[in-house]
């Protein structure tokens, strides 16, 4: 069994390193980005089309060279994803003597961590994966997430972030909070859509709440 532990990281203000510039590494970089990732660096002698556009507009470091092992200095997370079995290796084995969490392209097996196939609705994210046995697996499994959690969850949560904020900052009983914010999620998960005004509807979780505790 493969001894994989899931986390979520946070990465905006620490240095990710990115070896390599073809499409997979153009794939992991907008991965990064969309987490929020403020300080990206790619090293490669040639970069797609649009990580030269990215960098062009500031949004990722790029060097056009080949690595070295001092690249990794200040870094906390390493991907090696050039076309370079011999090379991805190294680096990962460079970061691995440095403390720094690396993922190989080529390799599940190699480097300290692997990336999941992901999904982003808004502040509600899925990550799946087969732990390498078989990324196919991982990819069906994501396209059914896709189609079962659309869009909409993007207003959703982010109405279920307000709705908690309010509730933690307003609603002194903890057993309360729980029960208001477990019946919010419920009915938002259910109506999948939510266009009332946020006061309004604690109002109206209020009410409902003590009415069962009566």
């Amino acid at each position: 069994m493969n001894g994989f532990y899931p986390v979520y990281l946070q990465l905006k203000g620490r240095r990710c390193l990115i070896i390599g510039g073809g499409r997979v590494a153009e794939r992991k970089l907008l991965g990064l980005l969309a987490a929020g990732a403020d300080h990206v660096c790619v090293i490669s002698p040639a970069v797609t089309p649009r990580i030269a556009a990215l960098a062009a507009e500031g949004a990722v470091l790029c060097s056009l060279r080949s690595y070295e092992a001092s690249d990794l200095e200040g870094a906390r997370l390493l991907f090696a994803a050039t076309n370079d079995k011999r090379l991805n290796a190294q680096a990962a084995e460079d970061a691995e003597r440095m403390g720094i969490w690396a993922s190989t392209a080529d390799e599940a097996g190699k480097g300290s961590f692997i990336s999941p196939s992901t999904i982003r609705r808004g502040d509600l994210l899925f990550a799946v994966t087969a732990s390498g046995a078989s990324p196919a697996l991982s990819q069906h499994i994501k396209q059914e997430l896709e189609a079962e959690y659309g869009t909409e969850y993007e207003e959703l949560t982010a109405k279920l972030r307000l709705l908690r904020e309010r509730v933690i900052r307003e609603i002194a009983d903890e057993q309360k909070r729980k029960q208001i914010l477990k019946l919010a999620a419920e009915e938002a998960a259910r109506h999948k859509q939510y266009n009332r005004d946020i006061e309004e509807w604690l109002n109206s979780l209020l009410h409902r709440i003590d009415r069962r505790l009566t």
